[in-house]
């Protein structure tokens, strides 16, 4: 997962490539080019993938994706179904779309549902949308539940781990393309340290404190 930086996101490139081939085919057979060169200078700046410090020490919960925090709340977990606190991201088309660990610890469960493709800034995104969740269980037994959502454009969640894997926070994991969401369902007695509408980047801000 954690892979030298390459400045542009490897699950781009394929997408870079074909836009860039178009715009320099478009440019040399006499079309108006304009848009294909657009398309390109697009796909360039969503699949950026810079690297990132890590914010925060031990009980730190950094932000798992780049974007603006929409829902910050008690809800119910409906993977590990208990109470929680819950803290959502959502990412736009403008926002850095790798996926990051929010915390150091082992994975011990993942779940796939397929759904919906609605706009991911809706609360019911949550339930309908497709998702990948994982279970996260921080090194001193605290436990995250960690959602990549798809969004009104995304349709296609990547994720890299599996139960049994081990992850630093910060960690890349997953990647979803084109607009999308993460939810966090963190301990009832987190401190939460973000409010709703603020900006977050990935593994550079803390989003809350375990107690």
């Amino acid at each position: 997962m954690n892979y030298p930086h390459p400045i542009l996101a490897r699950e781009g490139w394929p997408f870079l490539a074909g836009s860039l081939l178009l715009a320099i085919a478009a440019s040399f057979s006499g079309l108006w080019s304009v848009p294909f060169w657009l398309l390109f200078l697009f796909c360039v700046q969503f699949f950026r993938d810079p690297p990132r410090v890590v914010a925060g020490g031990g009980k730190s919960i950094v932000a798992p994706a780049d974007g603006r925090v929409v829902v910050v709340e008690e809800a119910d977990d409906p993977y590990l179904k208990r109470r929680a606190l819950k803290v959502s991201v959502f990412m736009n088309v403008f926002n850095v779309h790798s996926n990051r660990s929010p915390v150091a610890c082992s994975v011990r469960g993942k779940w796939y549902n397929p759904g919906s493709f609605l706009n991911a800034a809706l609360d019911k995104a949550s339930l309908e949308n497709e998702r990948c969740a994982l279970h996260l269980k921080t090194n001193d037994g605290r436990d995250v539940t960690c959602v990549q959502i798809a969004g009104l454009v995304a349709r296609r969640i990547l994720n890299y781990v599996d139960a049994g894997s081990v992850l630093e926070a910060g960690q890349r994991f997953g990647f979803i393309r084109f607009g999308s969401r993460v939810d966090l369902y963190l301990p009832l007695d987190t401190k939460v340290k973000v409010v709703i509408g603020e900006k977050v980047f990935a593994s550079t801000t803390v989003l809350a404190e375990l107690a």
